[in-house]
C-alpha cells in the first residue's frame, strides 16, 4: 500500500486491474485503518482516472451478492451524495413517484455519511426492515414496483471499510461508486453526480454497456435536478445543459430543498410530499428527476415524464406505492 499511496501522492494512476486489485484489498481486510484512511481521502487531492473507476467498480460488483431481477425492466434512481448541500430525500421519493407511475424501481441505497439522512436512515426510520433475499426483492417488486437494496447487506466485503468512511464523515470515491454497483445490475438508470468531471467519466463508462441511463448534474454543484440552476444531461443520445424554465418550473433557491436537521425532520417532509402535501419547490424537485427517470425507461420526452410522474404524485400512487412496500418489508 505504501507504494500505491506514493504513486497516488505524486500523481500517477492505477491501471483497471491494479485498482481492481486494491478494492478487493480492502475488501478483504489487506490493509490496516490508517492506510485505508489514507488511500480513501487521497482520491479528494487527485481526480480519479476513469480506468481507475473502472477497476474499483469490477471489483465491487465481483464481490457483491447478486439479485436477479431479469425480465423486471427496472431503473435505479439515485445520486452519488457527497454534494454537501442536505436536501431532503429526492431520490428516494422519486423512486415512489416512478413506482407508481408503473416503471419497476430496483433502488440500491444506503446510511447518510456526509449528510444527516440517507435513502436508508429514512426508510428505516418509517419502519422499513432490511433484507439481502433476493426472493423478498422480488415479493417486493411485484407487490408495490420497488425494491430496495440497502448495501452492507449486498456488499459484505465492505465491512473493512463501513466504520472508517462513518469516522471520516465525508465523500469519497464509494460515493462515486455506488450507483454503479448495484447487484441487481438494472437495464436502466438515472444517477445524479456532484461534479461535471464526474458525470463525464459516468457518460464514458456507460456509453460502453447496453444501459439505457441519464446522468445529470447541476452546474451548482447537486448530485440531482436541483432546479436551482442549469443542470447537465448527458444521456445515451445526448449531452445537453437544460434550464429550469425549460421544464415549466421556476429556479428554486437553495433553502427551498433543505432536509431538515434530523432523520425525523427528512422523514416528516419524505411524508407530506409523498402524501401530495408538499410545498410548490419540493414538489417540483421531485417530479422532474422522477419524471427524467420515466422518461429514460419508455424513452419518451422528457416533459412527457414529468406528465406520468404529476399523475403519480397527485393522484396518490405514489404513497399507494410506498404503503404497499411498507407492508411487504416491515
Amino acid at each position: 500500500m505504501r507504494e500505491i499511496l506514493n504513486r497516488l501522492i505524486n500523481n500517477q494512476a492505477l491501471s483497471r486491474a491494479e485498482a481492481k486489485e486494491v478494492l478487493r484489498g480492502l475488501a478483504t481486510g489487506l490493509y490496516n485503518n490508517s492506510q485505508i484512511a489514507s488511500f480513501l481521502t487521497v482520491y479528494l487531492m487527485r481526480a480519479i482516472r476513469v480506468q481507475e473507476l473502472e477497476g474499483f467498480r469490477d471489483a465491487m460488483l465481483e464481490l457483491c451478492n447478486k439479485v436477479d431481477l431479469d425480465g423486471y425492466n427496472a431503473i435505479d434512481v439515485c445520486g452519488t451524495g457527497g454534494d454537501g448541500k442536505n436536501t431532503f430525500n429526492i431520490s428516494t421519493i422519486s423512486s415512489f413517484i416512478v413506482a407508481g407511475a408503473g416503471v419497476n424501481v430496483a433502488k440500491h441505497g444506503n446510511y447518510g455519511v456526509s449528510s444527516v439522512s440517507g435513502s436508508s436512515n429514512v426508510l428505516e426510520y418509517l419502519g422499513v426492515k432490511f433484507s439481502g433475499d433476493t426472493d423478498q426483492m422480488k415479493r417486493s417488486i411485484d407487490h408495490s414496483g420497488l425494491c430496495f437494496m440497502h448495501a452492507p447487506l449486498f456488499h459484505p466485503a465492505m465491512k473493512h471499510v463501513a466504520p472508517i468512511r462513518k469516522e471520516l464523515g465525508i465523500k469519497t470515491f464509494f460515493n462515486m461508486l455506488g450507483p454503479m454497483v448495484n447487484p441487481s445490475f438494472p437495464p436502466n438508470q438515472l444517477v445524479g453526480v456532484f461534479s461535471l468531471e464526474l458525470a463525464r467519466l459516468y457518460g464514458y463508462l456507460y456509453q460502453n454497456t447496453d444501459k439505457q441511463f441519464s446522468i445529470v448534474h447541476s452546474l451548482d454543484g447537486y448530485d440531482e435536478i436541483s432546479l436551482t440552476s442549469d443542470f447537465k444531461l448527458i444521456s445515451n443520445n445526448t449531452e445537453e445543459l437544460i434550464s429550469p424554465d425549460a421544464l415549466g418550473f421556476d429556479t428554486l433557491q437553495q433553502e427551498q430543498l433543505h432536509g431538515g436537521e434530523s432523520i425525523k425532520d427528512a422523514s416528516d417532509i419524505f411524508q407530506s410530499i409523498l402524501g401530495a402535501e408538499g410545498n410548490e419547490a419540493q414538489n417540483n424537485a421531485v417530479l422532474s428527476n422522477a419524471g427524467l427517470a420515466i422518461a429514460t425507461v419508455k424513452q419518451i420526452p422528457f416533459v412527457e415524464g414529468i406528465n406520468e410522474a404529476k399523475e403519480s404524485l397527485f393522484g396518490k400512487k405514489a404513497l399507494q406505492s410506498f404503503d404497499k412496500f411498507l407492508s411487504i418489508n416491515s
